[in-house]
């Protein structure tokens, strides 16, 4: 086995309003709360930097983008490049990555969205030690499989079926739930490019993710060792602000 694939670039998923954050997002983007009194994405953006060595990103905003640009700017004050890509129309997580296509070029990439929160944020170093083979997927173990992405994995450690919001019936026991990072080559593109609205009326990131793995691609299933957050709701953030007090 060769070693580690070198990963230079990170693709953040930052368009998305959060209508569950209520007034909190009303005139921010989701990815803009603060948490110990940074957003969220900083946090991902020093992350990234300190544990994964990436020093070049790609934004994609949405909703109020100019927070996100006025705030980062071209990225030189955290000594990194920003370039950025707007989602015009929310239609999913599926098409966004697209805008960062040429961006990616034929490189290898680390893709996360802009509210998944790694306290501390080591594992980003483990994520990228891990790609071996065409792509890396993120898991977490003890979570609620029913609430979100349950990634299967074979005997090896090796995604071969994703199911979102199964009802408990339908998640196998070798299930963990995703985490909502990868690092992947260019190859995703081609199935982006492929991707038919799912019966939320959205395209799916994870649709394409199967769509990979179906072709014969080898994508990894990492799981996590330290804290995890998905930045969700109010509850999420007032737990995450709270714990940083004590």
């Amino acid at each position: 086995m060769s070693g580690p694939m070198k990963v230079k670039k990170a693709v953040i998923l930052a368009a998305g309003k959060g209508t569950r954050m209520g007034d909190l997002t009303a005139n921010l983007p989701k990815p803009m709360v603060q948490v110990e009194g940074k957003p969220v994405l900083e946090h991902i953006v020093e992350g990234l930097r300190d544990e994964a060595k990436i020093t070049d990103f790609f934004i994609i905003t949405g909703w109020c983008g100019h927070v996100i640009r006025d705030y980062f700017g071209d990225g030189k004050r955290w000594k990194v490049n920003i370039a950025y890509g707007e989602q015009v129309v929310q239609d999913g997580t599926g098409k966004a990555p697209e805008l960062a296509k040429d961006w990616v070029g034929e490189d290898r990439f680390l893709l996360t969205y802009g509210d998944i929160l790694l306290r501390p944020p080591t594992d980003y170093a483990l994520l990228v030690e891990a790609f071996h083979e065409d792509g890396v997927i993120a898991v977490k173990d003890g979570e609620d499989l029913t609430k979100g992405g349950a990634v299967v994995l074979d005997q090896d450690g090796f995604m071969i079926d994703l199911i979102e919001k199964g009802g408990s019936g339908q998640v196998p026991a070798n299930a963990y739930y995703n985490a909502g990072i990868y690092l992947l080559r260019s190859l995703i593109f081609t199935h982006t490019a492929t991707l038919e609205k799912s019966p939320r009326g959205e395209y799916e990131f994870t649709d394409a993710l199967k769509a990979l793995v179906k072709a014969g691609a080898r994508l990894r299933g990492v799981t996590l060792r330290r804290a995890w957050a998905d930045v969700r709701d109010p509850l999420v953030l007032a737990a995450l602000n709270s714990r940083a007090k004590s």
